[in-house]
């Protein structure tokens, strides 16, 4: 993962509400959870879910899929992955690396 990547990456899970759906989306797994469901257990309006997973969706740690009438989104385990590895990769090698 590029340095400008993971700092996207970084920005957008660090506002609040942007970690707050992510952990959810951890948590619900590969089955990932429709956006009604988020909507329900965040207590926030629609438009405002919509503007947060859209940001999420443009670092591409958020998938969303139709099904039928259900938007489901779904964690991109993948990339969360090459952030916390890029964070890693130079773990205890001392500052002057």
């Amino acid at each position: 993962m590029k340095h400008q990547d993971a700092t996207k990456c970084l920005a957008e899970l660090g506002h609040d509400t942007r970690l707050s759906i992510y952990r959810l989306l951890i948590k619900a797994g590969s089955d990932g959870m429709a956006v009604s469901e988020l909507l329900a257990r965040l207590k926030i309006p629609g438009s405002t879910l919509s503007h947060h997973l859209h940001r999420l969706m443009q670092v591409n740690l958020v998938h969303q899929q139709r099904e039928g009438r259900v938007l489901r989104c779904t964690a991109n385990y993948v990339v969360v992955q090459e952030v916390i590895a890029y964070l890693m990769a130079e773990c205890c090698v001392g500052p002057d690396s």
